[in-house]
């Protein structure tokens, strides 16, 4: 069966990712690298063939797996020559082998929040500086990275510090081309490229244009900008000339900016396509001469609308060139408004307890080389060479030795486990409704939870809302005095602005998650909403809006309690707490002491 033919689309975007791994190769540390989204296949495969084909060196391209060991990455002891030398002996790392080359990085969507911050300093710096195991050292390496995304979810994605430092966002997921039409690079063309690259001139109205343009696509980054300039550098040096064009700042913002893009802007031309059709006149006949012949049409409208782009400004013939970049349906989606912006991955589900190298209670040992914190078992290194002793030394001639023989496949590295840190975060209803009912008693229940959290050792933050908005009375902390401060100052009265608090909520709880710990959500409200997100009154919208925002804390699956607090048991308050996934707590009459006791009694359930 005949595969089907790659669209133009799907050609277009080949063609740009091809153009990417040219401009890479001419300068891989200016351009820091291209992020390629992709499942592992042939469209992968051929485009870091094709990468490792113009690069001076392919034998510095280098895979790096993401459970790499630091002393493996950036360079360490090497614990096994040094046993056999007697002297410390260093190894160097991956990031410095690939020297002038590509660090492939492989399910950089995995990698964790320490390698990449060992990545980007090297990639920031040009160094990499080594200052532990008694080696003190300084080496310098410039090279590119390639970040392998395999991420399945629209929200498994490579960390955003890492993305911010790559040139190249490339999507070929679903991409369908007939790769044995495609034309090899010219390696000559890209060899002169590389040799030009240093004399190439850019302007300063070059460089305004390319930020003037990243500024109207909301890109809030300096970064994207100055990546733009370092692409049209290279895209200058590629097509042979020694000084940046309006053409080769085109290119690069179509290459650079159109992916990160989170606005557009409103264009001219747009507004006279949205204007109404059925607006024109239907019966206006051509106008004719006195001899009753048709006066001759005007200008031709594509020779109109080439002097138009002549006569455009250069910014906008730029973003024109950017925009025709982005697929349809994303530019749809932000001209709407509702693109979302990449947020800091998260570390996945955080469970109470995590395994770890570095500390923690002892949990068993295994296979695996010491360093970097990770502590070697003597004994269980010892109990693992000891039944080799004999033939080592039958090895060396029979020659006995008084010291032991340890190699590496002998060491054994103990393992621990942790309990991750809860953070439970109070929202506290300081609305009219339960100022007038139950707010003391809320008040003197978060006194006491407060207490068990800090004898726990835990962290506490408290957001209260009332009127138009919420309030994070107490950003995450362990301080018992200065919790309890805050809460006593809280005032109580106007409306209820439900769906704000939620969104707050959310918000601090997954900043909470990604530091690493566990965020606990605790709602005590009588979920009476009257007040929409922009502020104005209504029951029915601002019911609608919090129930919108409960689901929200359902698909992130934040461990959430919600204690109705009013004098009865609402049906406002149960309709919310089941979208949130919550435990449900009605506690018509309960004093301070009872309602901490259920909300522990919940917690540790």
């Amino acid at each position: 069966m005949k595969a089907a033919a790659a669209s133009d689309e799907d050609r277009q975007r080949w063609s740009d990712a091809s153009l990417a791994a040219t401009l890479l190769a001419i300068d891989p540390a200016g351009l820091g690298g291209a992020c390629l989204r992709a499942a592992h296949g042939p469209v992968r495969d051929r485009w870091l063939e094709m990468l490792r084909c113009v690069l001076p060196d392919p034998s510095r391209m280098r895979r790096v797996p993401a459970h790499i060991s630091v002393d493996r990455l950036i360079g360490g002891l090497d614990l096994t020559a040094t046993l056999r030398a007697g002297r410390a002996v260093a190894q160097t790392g991956v990031l410095g082998e690939v020297d002038g080359g590509i660090a492939v990085l492989a399910m950089a969507e995995r990698w964790t929040a320490p390698a990449v911050a060992l990545v980007t300093a090297a990639l920031d710096t040009g160094t990499i500086a080594l200052e532990r195991s008694g080696i003190a050292s300084r080496r310098a390496t410039r090279f590119g990275v390639v970040a392998l995304d395999e991420g399945i979810g629209e929200d498994e994605f490579p960390r955003v510090e890492l993305l911010d430092r790559l040139a190249f966002l490339l999507d070929l997921t679903a991409l369908r081309v007939d790769l044995g039409d495609e034309v090899p690079a010219d390696l000559g063309a890209v060899a002169r490229a590389r040799a030009r690259l240093s004399s190439v001139v850019v302007e300063d109205d070059v460089v305004e244009l390319l930020c003037v343009t990243a500024l109207r696509l909301g890109i809030a980054s300096i970064r994207a900008s100055l990546l733009a300039v370092r692409a049209a550098r290279a895209l200058a040096a590629l097509g042979g000339r020694t000084r940046v064009e309006e053409c080769d700042a085109a290119s690069a913002a179509r290459l650079v900016l159109a992916p990160r893009a989170t606005t557009v802007p409103p264009m001219e031309a747009d507004a006279e396509q949205a204007q109404d059709p059925a607006d024109a006149p239907e019966d206006v006949e051509p106008p004719k001469d006195e001899s009753g012949a048709t006066e001759p049409s005007p200008p031709d409208e594509r020779e109109q609308g080439e002097r138009d782009d002549a006569d455009s400004p250069p910014e906008d013939r730029v973003l024109e060139a950017v925009l025709a970049a982005i697929p349809k349906g994303l530019l749809d989606r932000l001209r709407d408004g509702k693109a979302l912006a990449q947020s800091a991955r998260s570390e996945g589900r955080v469970g109470a307890a995590r395994a770890s190298l570095l500390r923690g209670r002892p949990a068993g040992v295994r296979r695996g080389d010491p360093g970097g914190g990770v502590r070697l078992n003597l004994i269980e290194t010892l109990r693992a060479a000891a039944p080799w002793q004999r033939l080592r030394h039958a090895a060396r001639g029979g020659e006995a030795l008084r010291r032991i023989e340890i190699r590496r496949e002998d060491f054994h590295v103990t393992r621990f486990q942790q309990r991750t840190q809860t953070t439970t975060i109070f929202v506290v209803d300081a609305s009219g409704s339960s100022a007038l009912n139950r707010l003391a008693e809320a008040k003197g229940a978060v006194e006491l939870l407060l207490a068990d959290c800090y004898v726990r050792r835990d962290q506490v933050a408290v957001i209260s809302f009332r009127g138009r908005g919420a309030e994070l009375l107490l950003p995450p902390t362990r301080s018992l005095v200065r919790a309890k401060r805050n809460l006593a100052g809280l005032p109580g009265g106007a409306g209820t602005p439900m769906a704000t608090a939620i969104d707050a909520a959310v918000e601090l709880a997954l900043r909470v998650r990604r530091a690493g710990q566990t965020p606990t959500l605790v709602f005590l409200t009588d979920g009476q909403a009257n007040v929409a997100r922009d502020g104005s009154g209504g029951r029915e919208r601002a019911a609608a809006e919090a129930l919108a925002a409960a689901r929200c804390v359902r698909s992130e699956r934040i461990m959430t309690l919600f204690v109705d607090i009013s004098v009865r048991a609402q049906p406002q308050a149960q309709s919310l707490a089941d979208a949130m996934n919550a435990h449900y707590l009605p506690l018509p009459y309960a004093d301070a002491a009872s309602l901490s006791a259920a909300v522990k009694r919940v917690g540790s359930a």
